[in-house]
């Protein structure tokens, strides 16, 4: 991409990492709310993610043809039905996951943060532990140290006594932990609506404003299909 010109704003994505757990229809759900929200977005996508993407939607994420696999997976909903949503790709810059010379692994990068979503226990026990082993851990290490917003969307259940520790210690260390648990007073009807809860509750910790999910506004029953 062409750097900015004098005058002109320049380019400042979130940093998108998608990790080899279970909750890809998570992952898609942020991304098209970013692009939605008129966000720039750099994409990481592990080699592990790639694994389980295949498993729930079928679609084989390849490098050299990641444009055309991302429109496919940001179409689809999460109940696997294709061609449901549209995407505007034109804000999205790819780092391939093995590449650690990519910009977001450089803290002289511009970038607003950094969303993990969804985070496995492996990719949380190794931005805990400050592990550089692909772009992943590197941009997230790279967040922590320059003060960026970073939210780690783990999605694991039951956590371990190891797990629990290095997500404390990514508290202590600023991130935001969003756990994938859907909350269910906002009315959901559909899988989509649960998913979208936590990709709401994901942007929420990063400051981005969306419009995924009915807000709590204290009024009991509200969320009742019956009312």
């Amino acid at each position: 991409m062409n750097p900015a010109k004098p005058g002109e704003t320049p380019r400042t994505p979130w940093i998108v990492g998608v990790s080899g757990a279970s909750g890809t229809p998570y992952a898609a759900a942020v991304l098209r709310a970013l692009l939605d929200a008129g966000e720039s977005v750099d994409l990481v996508v592990s080699r592990a993610s790639r694994l389980t993407l295949l498993d729930e939607t079928g679609i084989a994420f390849r490098d050299a043809h990641w444009r055309d696999d991302l429109r496919e997976w940001l179409a689809r909903g999460a109940d696997g039905k294709p061609d449901v949503f549209d995407a505007d790709l034109d804000g999205v810059r790819y780092w391939g996951a093995g590449d650690l010379a990519a910009g977001p692994s450089s803290g002289s990068y511009p970038a607003k943060g950094m969303l993990i979503v969804p985070a496995s226990t492996a990719c949380v026990a190794g931005v805990a532990l400050g592990l550089s082993k692909d772009l992943l851990q590197r941009a997230a290490s790279v967040t922590l140290k320059e003060r960026r917003p970073l939210v780690v969307a783990v999605r694991e259940t039951p956590l371990n006594g190891q797990t629990l520790r290095h997500l404390v210690a990514l508290d202590d260390l600023g991130a935001s932990v969003v756990p994938a648990s859907p909350g269910f007073y906002a009315g959901a009807t559909h899988i989509q609506d649960l998913v979208d809860f936590v990709a709401g509750r994901v942007l929420d910790a990063a400051g981005v404003g969306h419009g995924l999910y009915r807000r709590w506004k204290g009024g009991l029953g509200a969320g009742s299909r019956t009312t």
